[in-house]
């Protein structure tokens, strides 16, 4: 986000008039005039189809940030609590919107939110694309500070102080810290350095196999790992003019993946490994196994592929 003017910004961008009049309840507070401080439950919240017009009328006052995301979706996992603290240090100047897009396709669509984590801003009711795709904390900080120039430029400038706050840091102060490995990963993907990370993870899953928690970190800052620096049209480029090349198919499933392309991902690999002899098949079975248990066992993408996956191998 790089144009210091909103019309500019967001030209093109998104349609949000169908959702601007819906009528929603104000738990988010009342929108006072800029250069006020109003009163929110909290400066992170989970914003649905029916809710999503308080939110516009909130960025009136403060400029609201949209985080839309998946629960299958790794790099989403990575990106959020980037997100939430990021916010969270501003001590009112933004707001975060959190936004599940398979339970709320109407703002999905809204947003033309092709591939996910995607994060939108909303300045006076208005939308200005910011970035798609797990990004580091510093290019967040950055893209944020852009932000409140913008917003300021354009008379928002007011401000939100949570209901309750000197509770809920109570609450925060009381929570437990991360085990030293997951925090050292952590701050390894902030850094973007996805090596130490996964070493990290791995080592997390030495002393505890049991660790849900690292095994799901692990699979997912792999797939950031393998994404990095692959540019999408050279890629499908490669599979298109290879239909059989293992190596090539895998690097497209891995980008659709963290595009939020889950179907189109677990498609290609099982029409791959049909075509696939025998005895070539076994890496394209192991990336199909660790997708799976990336997205979740129970998403029903999941349960398909794993069932054609099955008839393909017995």
């Amino acid at each position: 986000m790089s144009d210091p003017t909103l019309g500019a910004a967001v030209r093109g961008a998104v349609d949000l008039s169908a959702l601007r009049n819906r009528p929603a309840p104000a738990a988010a507070g009342d929108a006072a005039p800029s250069g006020d401080a109003i009163g929110v439950a909290s400066l992170v919240m989970d914003v649905t189809d029916e809710t999503f017009a308080q939110v516009l009328e909130l960025s009136r006052t403060v400029p609201v940030v949209v985080d839309l995301w998946a629960e299958w979706c790794g790099p989403c996992k990575q990106l959020s609590p980037i997100l939430e603290r990021v916010v969270t240090e501003l001590a009112g100047r933004l707001v975060l919107a959190k936004v599940d897009v398979d339970a709320n396709p109407q703002l999905s669509q809204a947003f033309r939110a092709q591939s996910i984590p995607m994060v939108v801003a909303l300045v006076a009711g208005q939308p200005v694309p910011l970035f798609t795709g797990a990004v580091p904390e510093q290019q967040v900080r950055e893209v944020f500070a852009q932000l409140l120039q913008l917003a300021a430029q354009n008379g928002v400038t007011g401000s939100v102080a949570v209901d309750g706050a000197s509770d809920s840091s109570a609450g925060d102060a009381a929570e437990p810290p991360l085990p030293p490995l997951h925090a050292e990963a952590f701050e390894a993907i902030e850094a973007g350095d996805y090596a130490r990370a996964i070493t990290a993870y791995e080592k997390a899953l030495a002393e505890n196999p049991r660790d849900a928690d690292a095994r799901a970190g692990l699979g997912q800052v792999r797939l950031l790992d393998r994404v990095q620096g692959l540019d999408l049209q050279e890629a499908r480029a490669a599979a298109a003019a290879a239909p059989t090349d293992v190596t090539a198919q895998l690097a497209v499933a891995d980008l659709d993946i963290a595009g939020g392309h889950v179907d189109d991902a677990f498609g290609r690999l099982l029409d791959l490994f049909a075509q696939l002899p025998s005895d070539e098949r076994a890496p394209v079975r192991e990336r199909l196994l660790e997708l799976f248990a990336l997205v979740g066992d129970a998403d029903p993408r999941v349960v398909s592929a794993r069932g054609r996956l099955a008839s393909l191998l017995f």
